[in-house]
Order: C-alpha cells, then sequence, then structure tokens
C-alpha cells in the first residue's frame, strides 16, 4: 500500500511542475490514441465511419471495446470481397 502511495504521491509531483506545452501535447496525444479507430475510419472511408465514431467514446474505457472498434475500422470492406468471392462465375 505504501508503494502506491509513494508512486501517486511521485506522479502527483511530476503533473503539478508539467508546463502548459507538455499538457496540450498530452492532451492532443490522449485524444488521437482515444480516437484512432474513428480516424482509420476515415482514412480507409468505411461505410460505418458515424457508427464507429459513436462507439469510440464509450470503448475507450475497454481496451477489449477499442481493439474490437479499431479491427472493425481497418476490416470494414473485408465482407464485400468475400462476398465478392462467393459471387464467382462458374467455370465453363
Amino acid at each position: 500500500m505504501e508503494t502506491l502511495q509513494q508512486f501517486i504521491s511521485a506522479f502527483s509531483t511530476a503533473w503539478q511542475q508539467a508546463d502548459w506545452v507538455f499538457l496540450l501535447l498530452f492532451g492532443v496525444f490522449f485524444i488521437t490514441v482515444w480516437f484512432l479507430p474513428s480516424l482509420l475510419a476515415l482514412v480507409f472511408n468505411r461505410q460505418h465511419a458515424g457508427k464507429i465514431a459513436l462507439l469510440n467514446i464509450p470503448a475507450g474505457f475497454s481496451w477489449i471495446a477499442w481493439v474490437a472498434l479499431a479491427v472493425w475500422a481497418v476490416t470494414g470492406k473485408l465482407g464485400d470481397k468475400l462476398a465478392a468471392k462467393a459471387r464467382l462465375k462458374p467455370v465453363a
């Protein structure tokens, strides 16, 4: 328990000594990582980018849900590719 208190004390001291540039950069980095699945969905022009962005807000609290959204954002058109393969013309 004492180790946890020492960690919290050290973290608090470091946070209080941080300047506004560091805090701004940390905030930008944090928001970018939090909304990375949404950004990936926009970059890959996914059909469900709006749903991914909406689900990204609560999913940031769970690494499992966040990773699932990131996978969905990256592999969104995989189902279309598999469906196109299933509709191959028969060999004559």
